[in-house]
């Protein structure tokens, strides 16, 4: 998080994980649709309620979080876990679930998504470390960072585990909003166990409204919004009445945003076809992808786009995969594709 935004500004950003910002005139709201305060205690009620038709939950199962998903996922964590409990987190994950679980104190204890499984979670592997003590298991869906996706009958499997032992299981759900239409429904629809945590940051291009959301049974729910009065308390109001109005024009929002994603991972497809230096797992959705490198110093791939191509990308070492780069797709499609010609550049010089 503090590289991300403490980073060079570059003409070429292939480190973004987000879709591009949507500029505020296509948000299509009006002055007179703003108010700087409203009735908004443990959420603003239109809010709650259009999160609950675009999630398919009753409300009482949804709490909003004004700090996005990472915010989403701190209120979860810590309203399930005690200090000295067990958690399980995925191997590589994004970096600020870990950070969470130290700072709760947990005992923390990892299962892998290899890349030479295609990042899939091993079950019979999962199994094995879970114990006793385990009360809640952490992972992404999509999978950051490779955009793999975890498929249901996996997610029932992982369910059943947790189940069996009394704990819970955590999906974070923000890269599933970048499917669209062809995302599945949520994981907190497969039992009372499961705690989903999600956004309108990557998918849409609405980062600055920082619209997250945790989806969990009603009890636990009502638990996280108590536990929010001494983090977040109320959420701004202004930002809430946007995120309304985002919510009902999500479809013409997801045009745009998909229109980018299918450009850009056609362009890195082909630029991927043409590379014999990189290993891809290959993904069909998503903003990002992971590449291994074969051979060579990642961090000198990145020194080298930035200082001479104006390009970045994501070290995978944020990942804890020091092999791999993380590219992001969502940039405007002419930049992107300049970009991508500008890493094979860089590769070619390196490999030279």
């Amino acid at each position: 998080m503090h590289w991300a935004k403490t980073r060079p500004k570059v003409k070429y950003d292939l480190a973004l994980s987000g879709i591009l910002n949507l500029p505020f005139a296509e948000l299509d709201a009006r002055l007179e649709d703003l108010e700087l305060f409203g009735y908004n205690a443990y959420g603003y009620r239109p809010l709650i309620d259009a999160l609950a038709s675009h999630c398919k939950v009753t409300p009482e199962s949804v709490v909003t979080v004004s700090g996005g998903t990472s915010m989403a996922n701190h209120l979860a964590m810590a309203a399930v876990l005690e200090h000295d409990d067990e958690v399980l987190i995925e191997q590589p994950t994004y970096e600020p679930i870990l950070a969470i679980a130290e700072y709760l104190g947990a005992k923390i204890k990892r299962f892998p998504r290899p890349f030479e499984n295609g990042f899939k979670i091993d079950i019979d592997g999962l199994a094995k470390q879970i114990t006793s003590r385990t009360r809640l298991i952490a992972l992404t869906n999509l999978h950051n960072p490779s955009s793999v996706q975890v498929g249901e009958a996996t997610l029932r499997q992982i369910g059943d585990l947790a189940r069996n032992v009394g704990a819970r299981v955590l999906v974070d759900e923000v890269y599933l909003e970048a499917m669209f239409q062809e995302a599945p429904r949520s994981s907190i629809h497969l039992g009372s166990q499961f705690v989903a945590t999600s956004s309108l940051t990557k998918g849409y291009g609405l980062s600055g409204l920082r619209c997250g959301w945790i989806l969990a049974e009603p009890e636990l729910a009502e638990k996280i919004r108590r536990l929010d009065d001494i983090f977040g308390a109320t959420g701004p109001h202004p930002m809430e009445r946007l995120s309304v109005i985002a919510l009902a024009g999500l479809t013409k929002i997801s045009r745009r945003a998909t229109k980018i994603l299918q450009t850009n991972r056609s362009s890195l497809n082909r630029f991927f076809a043409g590379r014999h230096d990189l290993d891809v797992v290959p993904t069909d959705f998503g903003t990002t992808s992971f590449p291994r490198l074969r051979s060579g110093s990642v961090a000198k791939l990145c020194a080298v786009l930035l200082q001479k191509y104006e390009t970045a990308i994501a070290p995978g070492s944020f990942f804890e995969a020091p092999r791999h780069i993380r590219i992001g797709m969502c940039c405007e499609a002419e930049t992107f594709k300049a970009g991508v010609e500008r890493l094979g550049q860089a590769l070619d010089e390196l490999g030279a």
